[in-house]
């Protein structure tokens, strides 16, 4: 099948994650996008409802008027150890049609609009950089609509509209055939029903309660991408960035005045890179750290180009490039780690426990 590849944001949630997690999507009628959502593993619930309008506790027929400002959505209970965020946002692109703006597939209206509620500003922009790598994917020709907006209220449905597609599989069957969903993402997909991501790793062998399965970046666990395949997904700057070695302007670049706590990780692995914590101001206009997270999540090469020796950082296992260090940075290290901003992501203090970032929480300590 043709893999879309989720990149860095991918991430594989580690052992300290919480045990549940709720998003909220809408993509058209909500019997088919829970029915759905159910066959991910780790989901654990999915409930039908409403979100995105101003009524408070709105009836079916109050929203199928179309006058609330609601739409159909469902609310997604998983387990991020074993599904996380951005896998969700795969499994919903390849549930959806995000190209049409006035409804989804026979169900007409903008109460049947595809929307991705964020409930942190962590989410949106994971959910932004999934549709960027969806439609630089080239995967469709019409342009991407589907709306990314602050998640206000979910409001659950009727009883009657919780798990339709099991109390009634005749009638839920016939609906879904004749809406033209399963036509339309047989024709874009190879398999709709098949998770578009990169294979987990294994899980420990039973008994073992001490095993644990490792980081995704780690060993046989991570794969990276080739070349072709990055450059359709990837951002142009960061594949030029990490891949091809080149800079990113100074002052013009995501994260060299950011001041938010957090995590910057590798754009095509998520292996932590650099925290907030180390980050200061070098006036170069790129970011800049007295330190990595750990000396051994990067590897150093002499770099010899533009008739200079420099030492040059690369990321461990994604091997992107990420910049320069040199010895002319503050205490306590007295080095500056000169990055580029567009071969990292960053996560949010408050997203990192959720992404499987949580062993680094003690950074902030």
């Amino acid at each position: 099948m043709k893999a879309v590849v989720v990149l860095c944001l991918t991430l594989l949630a580690g052992p300290a994650l919480a045990a549940e997690a709720t998003a909220v999507f809408a993509g058209g009628c909500f019997w088919c996008t829970e029915s759905d959502f159910e066959k991910l593993e780790g989901v654990s619930a999915v409930i039908s409802g409403f979100a995105g309008g101003e009524e408070r506790n709105p009836t079916y027929k109050q929203v199928a008027s179309g006058e609330t400002g609601h739409v159909e959505a469902v609310q997604v209970h998983y387990d991020p150890a074993v599904v996380t965020y951005p896998q969700l946002l795969s499994w919903f692109w390849q549930h959806i049609d995000p190209t049409d703006a006035g409804g989804q597939f026979v169900d007409r209206g903008a109460q049947y609009r595809s929307v991705i509620f964020y409930g942190s500003d962590g989410e949106r922009r994971q959910a932004e950089a999934s549709r960027d790598a969806l439609a630089q994917s080239g995967r469709f020709e019409a342009q991407l609509v589907t709306e990314i907006l602050p998640l206000n209220a979910f409001y659950p449905a009727e009883e009657y509209h919780q798990d339709y597609y099991r109390k009634n599989p005749l009638r839920y069957k016939y609906y879904r055939y004749r809406s033209g969903r399963d036509q339309f993402l047989e024709a874009h997909w190879d398999d709709p029903d098949q998770p578009s991501w990169m294979p987990a790793p294994a899980a420990a062998p039973q008994g073992d309660a001490k095993s644990r399965i490792g980081p995704p970046w780690e060993g046989a666990a991570f794969v990276r991408p080739d070349d072709e395949t990055l450059k359709r997904l990837l951002p142009e700057t960061a594949f030029e960035v990490a891949r091809e070695d080149e800079t990113e302007p100074a002052f013009n670049n995501a994260y060299w005045d950011n001041k938010e706590a957090g995590i910057y990780v590798d754009v095509v692995s998520g292996e932590p890179l650099f925290a907030s914590v180390h980050k200061y101001d070098s006036g170069t206009g790129w970011p800049s750290f007295t330190q990595p997270i750990k000396r051994d999540m990067v590897t150093l090469h002499e770099d010899r180009s533009w008739f200079m020796t420099r030492t040059e950082v690369r990321s461990r296992y994604a091997d992107s490039h990420l910049g320069h260090v040199f010895n002319d940075g503050p205490a306590p290290t007295g080095e500056r780690w000169c990055m580029n901003s567009a071969a990292m992501t960053f996560v949010p203090k408050e997203d990192m426990q959720r992404l499987g970032y949580g062993d680094y929480l003690s950074l902030f300590e």
